[in-house]
């Protein structure tokens, strides 16, 4: 009996990710610039729902600026969304990301 309470106080969840990528890192995008940074994220967005729903997310980034992946972290109504800095900074230590920029 004590056996079992015991094994179940040590089990965790573990957070799963999916990424996958055919693309080479050499051949990933390299921001050098905000306005690099700007462009990748404004082709994301959809441009019929921007200005209705609001939408936060992340966009990781390797040690050499080159991007590891994007990230949807939320979407919410007219007027707001939630972030969670939970999800945000498990993905960007799941993903091994050296740096993260944050768009809302």
């Amino acid at each position: 009996m004590e056996t079992s309470i015991n094994q179940s106080a040590f089990q965790v969840a573990e957070i799963s990710i999916s990424y996958s990528s055919k693309i080479k890192n050499s051949e990933r995008p390299k921001l050098n610039s905000s306005r690099e940074v700007y462009k990748v994220f404004s082709e994301t967005w959809n441009p019929d729902t921007i200005e209705l729903l609001e939408q936060f997310k992340v966009l990781l980034l390797n040690r050499a600026n080159r991007v590891i992946g994007l990230f949807e972290v939320s979407s919410g109504g007219v007027s707001g969304t939630i972030a969670d800095p939970k999800l945000i900074f498990g993905t960007a230590l799941k993903a091994c990301a050296s740096a993260i920029v944050l768009a809302h």
